[in-house]
């Protein structure tokens, strides 16, 4: 970056606030007291986060009956479901490329999955009345290389072959019309298969319906250890225990309480960026009117969209794995990477100089090697687990509640039929191992980007091998 970039990057930094824009909000829902003594429940749910909460949720929509405990090591939405970038994607594979490539006998069947859990994402938010500024606006892939151009309109020949419609090819004059960037080259619009909403707004939303249908929830209480009872199972927490029938996990980056399920993800730090609020004139400057999700489509790529009061929030690039799969707070600040966002979006939207950003954060993500969700089961079907979303959790983590909840209950249906239930991913090696091959990834992933798309026998092996790293 040149100095005069780097110096109004900085600049436009200065009063940033280190925490998240979602979580710092005067309407934040008070927490709830820890547990203290022991609790009995049919369910217990670990996690208060999309996960645990979607499960807690559907588990007394499915059974009013059944009595359901949640337990949260610190407060609701409080990690990634309140840092996200707040797009609620219909795919259940990290994307359709994904899915066709991993899952081709049953991706038909995966993507009427996905649209129907969307449907009924939006159909909660209605039912429960959650304030969390749903917008069903879609997303753009956005090509700013000649590549990716060409790479983008043979997808789109490939989708239309496979029978997959909805989705609209945009050239440089038709995307341009709808968010203007002089490094916008074109673009697929995918006008219903993703929603934008405030993501810590839909955690507390959540929270608060499953309060409302009688489920017990305890924050601060952070599950330290499974056990098997003649009855069930019993987890052991700070003050406490609770004795449940049933356990599922919802704990995604966080150390499962089933051990022999941790080597399958690793913590992925990812880092936004929010904009004060644009003026009308501003608004104007780049014309972006439908309100879309936009994302470039770089190995190393931004996301971006526009927040109800008409902020950007400019995300993505860096994705840092931190040796050992380490998880700190004071990786939540990464200035360097915020330097670097901020140089990135004033050359995408040069028309905004002079923008400053009012909140700066990072947060991390459960990744695993085939980049979206595995499921599973432990001692003999008492316990049930969903993780390894790769950032595509505000969606598909509704999905993975309701197979947690199948597989409690031994249900044979079209989910738990699914391959991609059945199977699970390659699990990421001991260290020094996982560090080095994740570092050769990041390096040939940024090598392709600067040299045209073309990826190195490092990346095409892992390609062979159906294996990657991403956020």
């Amino acid at each position: 970056m040149a100095p005069v970039a780097m110096r109004t990057a900085a600049q436009s930094l200065s009063d940033a606030k280190p925490v998240p824009f979602w979580l710092d909000d005067p309407g934040k829902p008070e927490a709830l007291p820890a547990l203290t003594g022991d609790e009995h429940c049919d369910l217990l749910v670990v996690g208060g986060g999309y996960s645990g909460l979607w499960t807690a949720l559907i588990a007394k929509e499915r059974d009013p009956e059944r009595d359901v405990v949640l337990i949260e090591g610190h407060e609701v939405g409080w990690a990634a479901s309140g840092r996200n970038g707040g797009f609620c994607a219909a795919s259940l594979t990290h994307g359709l490329p994904n899915g066709l490539e991993r899952w081709p006998d049953e991706i038909h069947k995966l993507e009427e999955l996905g649209a129907r859990n969307l449907d009924a994402i939006e159909a909660a938010v209605a039912r429960y009345s959650i304030d969390c500024e749903f917008e069903r606006t879609g997303e753009i892939d956005v090509a700013t290389e000649p590549h990716q151009l060409e790479e983008l309109r043979e997808w789109h020949q490939e989708m239309e072959k496979h029978g997959f419609t909805g989705v609209e090819f945009l050239d440089r004059d038709a995307l341009r019309a709808e968010v203007d960037s002089p490094t916008f080259l074109g673009g697929l619009w995918d006008r219903r298969g993703v929603a934008m909403l405030n993501p810590a707004k839909l955690a507390w939303g959540l929270k608060r319906a499953c309060a409302d249908l009688g489920v017990r929830m305890y924050e601060h209480t952070r599950g330290l250890e499974l056990a098997r009872t003649t009855t069930g199972m019993a987890v052991r927490t700070p003050y406490g225990r609770v004795f449940a029938r049933r356990v599922a996990l919802g704990t995604n980056i966080f150390p499962s309480l089933v051990k022999r399920v941790r080597p399958y993800t690793v913590p992925v730090y990812d880092y936004a960026l929010m904009t004060e609020p644009l003026t009308a004139d501003q608004l104007a400057a780049i014309g972006w009117k439908n309100r879309q999700g936009l994302g470039d489509s770089a190995n190393q790529f931004h996301y971006f969209r526009l927040s109800a009061d008409n902020r950007i929030l400019w995300g993505g690039y860096d994705a840092i794995y931190p040796y050992g799969g380490r998880m700190s707070a004071d990786l939540d600040q990464r200035p360097e990477t915020f330097l670097k966002l901020a140089g990135q979006f004033f050359d995408c939207f040069p028309q905004l100089a002079g923008v400053r950003f009012s909140h700066a954060w990072g947060g991390a993500i459960d990744t695993c090697s085939r980049f979206s969700a595995f499921f599973g089961t432990a001692h003999q079907g008492r316990v049930s687990y969903a993780a390894g979303f790769t950032g595509l959790g505000v969606g598909a983590t509704r999905f993975g509640a309701d197979v947690m909840l199948d597989l409690l209950a031994g249900e044979q249906n079209e989910r738990t039929a699914l391959e991609m239930v059945r199977s699970k991913p390659m699990p990421f090696p001991p260290e020094p191992f996982a560090w080095a091959g994740i570092e050769l990834t990041k390096r040939s992933l940024a090598r392709a980007d600067d040299n045209g798309g073309h990826r190195n026998l490092w990346l095409r092996t892992m390609d062979r091998l159906g294996l990657g790293f991403d956020s």
